[in-house]
């Protein structure tokens, strides 16, 4: 979906990735030694350990890139994580010894276009309350690398987040740390597909080729792959739908998922495990409603806890951007991604994120 982040520039091929063309991947590259003044945290947080994997992947034709952040009382030398020209990274201890105990663990899944340490603000708040957090960069779908016809393919991601999870549970270092009794599963944009996906969420092939037939503004999701001239009537329809429930996950947070008009009215039904839905702003796009005009969740998912932000927006979701970063935009024709709504103030949304998804995570939300 071209909704999660921009498309660089109007002189150079698209993708649809942060800054996606190269210049832009460039701009995105992570960035090291830069001040803490530069970092995406309060001065009193606790600072994750982060760690680096790759995972095997039978189904990819390479090793996956994985980020784990975790709780950690030693320390190694700071960086920011997901630092970049337009973004401001969370700072980690690299390599810091992993926790005593046993901790929860959260899997992330980024959004089309996005990369997984984007979401180093997520990991960081949610490290400080005792998770575990991980994700892996999507191929075809990430920073640099981010295809139409690639991203259209959601079942490979789910496959991706249980290959992460298979790899992390049987790490003799890593593993022994993981409470497999509470395993949850986070996703943003085309992540909160991947998330639906694995809560036993099945999207429906046609009925998303009829949606996407009308067009509209809001259907952010269409206008991304019809530039990849994607044929949905092409793509194999029993993996489309397939069922990818992964049982050992227990609960599920979608943030603006998108597809939301498109999932089986059964699937949705059959869904066991508790899941949360974060909309950002309202109204939201078409593409990511989840309510009564879109895909009415709550009267069909039997465990649902429905949650709005707002005044935010979809790039609300996205790291805070530097103070160069709205012009550096603009000069290279790309979408106003750190233009926040009148009133909104990202770093109190992203508070605001971190502080739902917890309570809901630890079963304290209203309606758990």
């Amino acid at each position: 979906m071209t909704i999660f982040t921009p498309r660089l520039s109007t002189r150079r091929p698209r993708h649809k990735c942060a800054l996606p063309a190269f210049a832009l991947a460039l701009l995105l590259a992570p960035l090291s030694g830069l001040p803490a003044a530069a970092q995406e945290t309060s001065p009193s947080a606790p600072i994750p350990g982060h760690e680096r994997l790759d995972i095997a992947a039978p189904l990819r034709g390479a090793p996956l890139k994985a980020s784990v952040w975790y709780p950690t009382a030693g320390r190694t030398y700071r960086a920011p994580i997901g630092d970049n020209a337009i973004f401001i990274g969370a700072p980690a201890y690299m390599g810091a010894p992993y926790p005593a105990g046993k901790h929860p663990l959260v899997l992330l899944s980024h959004g089309s276009g996005g990369n997984i340490d984007s979401l180093s603000w997520l990991a960081n708040g949610l490290a400080a309350q005792g998770f575990i957090v991980a994700g892996v960069n999507h191929p075809g779908s990430t920073s640099g690398d981010s295809s139409p016809r690639r991203s259209v393919r959601h079942w490979e991601r789910a496959q991706d987040v249980r290959a992460l999870l298979d790899a992390l549970l049987t790490d003799p270092e890593l593993g022994p740390h993981i409470d497999t009794a509470r395993i949850a599963v986070i996703g943003f944009s085309l992540g909160g597909v991947t998330a639906m996906t694995l809560a036993g969420a099945r999207p429906d092939r046609d009925a998303f080729a009829a949606y996407c037939a009308v067009p509209a503004d809001g259907k952010k999701d269409c206008l991304f792959f019809s530039k990849g001239g994607v044929r949905f009537d092409e793509l194999p329809k029993e993996s489309f739908e397939q069922d990818l429930r992964d049982p050992r996950i227990g609960r599920v947070v979608a943030v603006d998922p998108a597809m939301a008009k498109v999932y089986t009215p059964a699937s949705l039904q059959g869904i066991t495990v508790p899941l949360q839905v974060i909309s950002l702003g309202n109204p939201v796009w078409e593409a990511v409603d989840v309510g009564p005009t879109g895909g009415n969740f709550a009267a069909l998912i039997p465990h649902f806890l429905h949650e709005t932000i707002a005044p935010a927006d979809h790039y609300s979701f996205l790291a805070l951007c530097k103070p160069a970063a709205p012009e550096l935009l603009k000069s290279e024709g790309e979408d106003p991604i750190c233009a926040d709504p009148a009133g909104s103030d990202r770093a109190e949304v992203h508070q605001q994120v971190i502080a739902r998804v917890g309570r809901f995570l630890n079963g304290t939300a209203p309606g758990n």
